[in-house]
């Protein structure tokens, strides 16, 4: 059996979340304390007790969300079922590319929290430059909403799974695209609660900031093969992975694309690592026959989290 590890992207956070992995594991308490040493202010403190209004602001959440999730990984790694695995690929859902290339020693964990802390600072000063929003359309096909993009300016950010692709850019733009999409016959229209129209051409400007941080950090090559979300396809190339993580925040993220990757790879069994459970729910829609198991508290890192998947 071929496994992939998977790592949680922006928006599963929650008030609470890695408290009993803190107080459980001197590995994850390693990663929490980390993480507040490099950024300067109690990190641990935010994901533990909120405010959630605080805790969800961009430049919070991402690296809140890495944090938590490495914290679980390194929890995993403890456990003879970890050692007893061999993984083939990894993949992030956009800001959970970070915690792959951690998690694939690419980077190490303190260069990813500090990145991903300025990432979201500078995708929110591009927000308040150029505002505009994000929408998912459901049950609609991608070439009848590419087009309604074409045609009302707005664009396709995210293409998650079969019948969930999300939209993103100007505020009217993506106004009049989710009016079109819901007349063609979508299912459904949300409009989701992010600051900015992210992986859109708005965010250029955060991409260029992105690209002097990343300038400053050794990237190494990973252990394992990365899937990148821009081209859905594994990276191994230092430069490349770098590249990447610069038109990341600017484009769209190709996460069906990723697994269906992985899938022809003969990959079967799923490790999801961080806050919730969207991508093992992504996967049901992808390939249901495709089994996902979840690290996110102690007692799936005590079970070793792999009782859903056989051995």
């Amino acid at each position: 059996m071929v496994r992939a590890f998977l790592f949680a992207g922006q928006g599963s956070q929650y008030a609470g979340m890695g408290k009993d992995l803190y107080e459980s594991f001197p590995e994850s308490k390693a990663v929490f304390d980390k993480a507040d040493e490099v950024l300067g202010f109690s990190l641990t403190r935010l994901c533990f007790q909120g405010p959630l209004e605080e805790l969800t602001k961009t430049d919070n959440c991402q690296p809140a969300i890495v944090t938590m999730t490495v914290a679980a990984f390194e929890a995993f790694r403890t456990t003879e079922a970890s050692k007893e695995l061999s993984c083939g690929f990894a993949a992030g859902l956009s800001l959970g590319e970070y915690s792959a290339l951690v998690a694939a020693s690419a980077l190490t964990f303190e260069d990813a929290v500090y990145l991903v802390r300025r990432r979201g600072e500078f995708m929110e000063e591009e927000a308040r430059k150029y505002p505009g929003k994000m929408a998912s359309v459901l049950g609609l096909d991608l070439a009848a909403l590419k087009d309604i993009c074409d045609k009302t300016g707005a664009q396709i950010a995210n293409i998650n799974s079969p019948g969930q692709i999300v939209i993103s850019g100007g505020s009217a733009q993506v106004k009049e695209a989710s009016a079109a999409a819901e007349q063609q016959g979508a299912r459904r229209v949300i409009e989701l609660e992010v600051s900015g129209a992210f992986h859109s051409s708005l965010m250029k400007g955060a991409s260029v900031r992105l690209a002097g941080e990343l300038a400053k950090i050794k990237i190494g090559e990973p252990r394992i093969p990365v899937i990148s979300n821009v081209t859905g396809r594994p990276v191994t190339v230092p430069s490349e992975i770098r590249d990447n993580l610069i038109k990341q925040v600017a484009s769209s993220v190709l996460w069906e694309d990723s697994m269906r990757f992985m899938l022809s790879a003969a990959v079967n069994s799923f490790i999801e690592f961080g806050p919730g459970k969207v991508l093992k729910g992504l996967m049901r829609r992808i390939d249901e026959k495709a089994c996902v198991s979840n690290m996110e508290k102690k007692e799936d890192i005590v079970r070793g989290g792999l009782d859903a998947c056989k051995r």
